[in-house]
């Protein structure tokens, strides 16, 4: 009986333990080609019939493109799961892989810590009129002439979190440490004991009632500039914002508008709507304080990353099923 076959998309940079243990149950197969045409055209050839189960990371969508019905169209009939090394999963068409009955993971949970640290550090920053007194120095100006406006402490405001799964969760904690009091709207409430006493409000009032705003849902058709001009409307004026999800999920345009409006004071960035490139008016702003997605990049959360997704192939090639299929997949795998 021949064996599994796993098809790697990218590269393993830090479980290499981890990974030698899927050679023991399965082939692995790299595919040579650099670009999506050239993967469909390998997916066409036969060099990668037979595999029944993909790790994915991030930067290998330089070479296949989006996940999409397109790819899926092409790719072996055999592959039945698609384990992603990420939290976030928007460069997959989940919707389409369904469709085609193959199944989605992701790596909830690993990211958690990594990615609410940097929060609170782009939220204190942002929040402290920190980066134009950063600019100034490094311009030798020491804090700038004129100094920049006095910040605000953290401590009594309110922390509005949109989308309170394991990482807004992770931001709530951290931040009661510093005095906020947190308030939330996510697509249904929280069970007490997962709240921890943060207060579940409608999305109209997060954004009417919070100091600081931190954006920590998934993107995906539905959430999709879910900031944009009518909701910077609806904020108090002055509000600090952080994005530590999908750059997409805001409107950038918008944002650079109600910065100059001074209707948002500052915000603290670590994904952009078309990144690597970043709006202009973001990079003019010595207001804002700019991060390149950086969000997880530590050693310890990558080589989680990556135990995590091996986890998932390695349960797909034994069990037949996925350590974390994606939500909108749950019903599709028994318990």
């Amino acid at each position: 009986m021949s064996r599994p076959k796993v098809l790697l998309l990218g590269k393993i940079d830090h479980a290499h333990d981890a990974w030698s243990t899927i050679a023991d149950i399965a082939d692995v197969i790299k595919p040579k080609s650099t670009n999506r045409a050239d993967f469909i055209a390998e997916c066409q050839s036969g060099a990668l019939d037979g595999i029944s189960v993909a790790y994915r990371t991030f930067d290998s969508v330089s070479v296949t493109g989006k996940i999409d019905s397109e790819l899926l169209d092409h790719l072996p009939k055999t592959i039945k799961f698609l384990c992603h090394n990420g939290a976030g999963y928007d460069q997959i068409d989940v919707q389409a892989c369904t469709a085609h009955g193959v199944h989605v993971s992701n790596t909830p949970t690993a990211v958690d810590d990594a990615t609410a640290d940097v929060t609170i550090w782009l939220l204190i920053g942002a929040l402290r009129n920190l980066p134009i007194g950063i600019h100034a120095l490094r311009a030798g100006k020491w804090r700038g002439y004129p100094p920049p406006a006095l910040g605000h402490d953290p401590q009594g405001k309110i922390l509005g979190i949109l989308g309170m799964g394991g990482i807004g969760r992770n931001v709530a904690a951290k931040a009661r440490a510093f005095g906020m009091r947190i308030r939330y709207h996510n697509r249904s409430r929280l069970s007490p004991e997962l709240e921890e006493g943060a207060e579940y409000v409608d999305f109209e009032t997060l954004l009417r009632e919070s100091d600081v705003l931190s954006l920590n849902l998934p993107l995906n058709p539905s959430t999709r500039h879910s900031i944009a001009a009518p909701q910077f409307a609806l904020m108090k004026p002055g509000i600090v914002i952080v994005n530590t999800a999908r750059g997409a999920v805001m409107d950038e345009a918008a944002l650079v508008d109600a910065l100059a409006s001074g209707q948002v004071s500052s915000v603290g960035l670590d994904v952009y709507e078309n990144e690597p490139e970043i709006h202009p008016g973001l990079l003019a702003n010595p207001s804002v304080l700019l991060v390149p997605h950086m969000g997880t990049w530590t050693q310890e959360t990558q080589q989680k990353m990556e135990e995590w997704t091996i986890d998932n192939v390695r349960m797909a090639v034994k069990e037949g099923k996925l350590k974390s299929i994606v939500p909108e997949q749950k019903s599709l795998q028994a318990a």
